[in-house]
């Protein structure tokens, strides 16, 4: 399980760490900064994928011309951030990712140089470390390797890189790295493409597409059918009773919900946040779901009275599977139904009063909130009355004047 990702300089970061558990939830204003998490996410992706800094950046394209990687969001010159004060600045900016195993935690340390004159990204530094060793950090890169190499991560090709084997305590630690990295899906649900007919057997895309075959296959399973018959019935006041699954004669997939009174209802006239749930229950329980799923805004289409049923969702099948959920929501319910270790792993992002930068705060840590909660206060109300954002600000300014009083004793 990754358990934080450190950003240095990278979109509004200048240096900021978030802390995941099981279920990681981001809140914060428009334009805070949470979109830009989701970037950070996607890049070491494309990381653990193999990928060129600039295949990352830029997007790629397959043999046959098929695109098989989105651009990260932005134009290629705002991946790193420009201090304003210092435009021609040539920045390193960095990731530090943390992950704990059952035999011991490992680190991976990811460095790139960015020229903004001719938008170029090179790998600086990367290095691994297994604590459990005693060692410090191991440079997994060869300084050989070509200058053309050099806009390649050598994690996925350390063979290339280390003419040598590495030792194996070097070989489990990137492994371990890699797989955390490789791991993950990012999900922007559409209704729209969910209620189309699909081809059996394929996988669900990313915003939802196959969702009919994905759902016939995992009914194929009498148990998975029937769990997926009871979340429904939760979720609506529908009193479905079963899934059908008609094919055209071009032998694509529809899905229809059938009420025990014999109605029954086609994905054309699903609700938009049935569809969305069908989706994610389909991600959940399927039998090859990733280490890390992204959901954006992951509330949306999902009545308030019916949050806490998605929060469940998520939170037994986190534990009970090992699979992280990491999202971000601007809805209060979803924060007012959060059990205790939900609660711990929320975080809110937020830009301070005349910064460009963006700064990422534990919930929790903030001034009185683990008290508030305790009295009964909804971390809903929280949310919706900006306190979190003002309880940061405040945290901020204090920290900012107790640095500058102590550089003036200092000198």
């Amino acid at each position: 399980m990754i358990t934080s990702i450190r950003m240095v300089n990278f979109k509004n970061f200048a240096d900021q760490t978030l802390r995941l558990g099981p279920f990681t939830t981001i809140v914060g204003a428009n334009a805070s900064g949470k979109s830009n998490i989701r970037d950070a996410f996607r890049f070491l992706h494309g990381v653990g994928r193999g990928y060129t800094l600039a295949e990352i950046v830029g997007g790629k394209w397959g043999a046959g011309g098929q695109r098989e990687w989105q651009p990260i969001r932005g134009a290629a010159k705002e991946i790193a951030r420009l201090a304003p004060d210092s435009p021609d600045q040539s920045p390193t900016f960095s990731f530090h990712v943390h992950v704990q195993t059952d035999d011991c935690p490992v680190s991976y340390l990811l460095e790139i140089d960015f020229d903004p004159e001719s938008i170029r990204y090179v790998v600086a530094g990367e290095s691994v470390r297994c604590r459990s060793d005693g060692r410090s950090w191991t440079d997994i890169r060869n300084d050989r390797m070509e200058f053309d190499q050099r806009d390649t991560p050598a994690l996925t090709h350390l063979n290339r890189s280390h003419p040598d084997p590495p030792d194996a305590a070097l070989e489990s630690a990137v492994r371990t790295v890699t797989q955390a990295l490789s791991s993950m899906r990012f999900w922007d649900l559409s209704p729209e493409l969910m209620r189309l007919p699909a081809h059996p057997g394929t996988p669900l895309g990313d915003r939802g597409e196959n969702l009919p075959a994905v759902l016939e296959t995992l009914c194929a399973d009498p148990h998975l059918r029937s769990t997926l018959v009871s979340w429904l019935q939760e979720l609506t006041p529908m009193d479905v009773s079963d899934l059908e699954f008609p094919h055209d004669p071009y032998d694509r997939t529809y899905f229809m919900l059938r009420e025990k009174n014999g109605v029954t209802v086609s994905a054309e006239s699903a609700s938009d946040g049935t569809l969305r749930f069908l989706a994610m229950l389909a991600v959940l329980l399927g039998k090859d779901a990733p280490k890390i799923c992204f959901f954006e805004e992951i509330d949306v289409g999902i009545h308030a009275s019916r949050q806490w049923l998605l929060l469940e969702l998520i939170e037994t099948q986190a534990a009970k599977r090992g699979i992280q959920v990491v999202s971000t929501t601007h809805s209060p319910e979803m924060l007012t139904y959060a059990n205790d270790r939900t609660f711990e792993q929320v975080s809110v992002v937020c830009r301070t009063a005349d910064a460009n930068d963006a700064v990422i705060r534990p919930v929790a840590g903030l001034y009185n909130a683990r008290e508030l909660r305790k009295s009964g206060e909804l971390l809903g109300s929280l949310l919706s009355e900006g306190w979190m954002e003002n309880a940061v600000s405040f945290a901020e300014h204090d920290r900012f004047r107790t640095t500058h009083a102590a550089a003036r004793r200092s000198k």
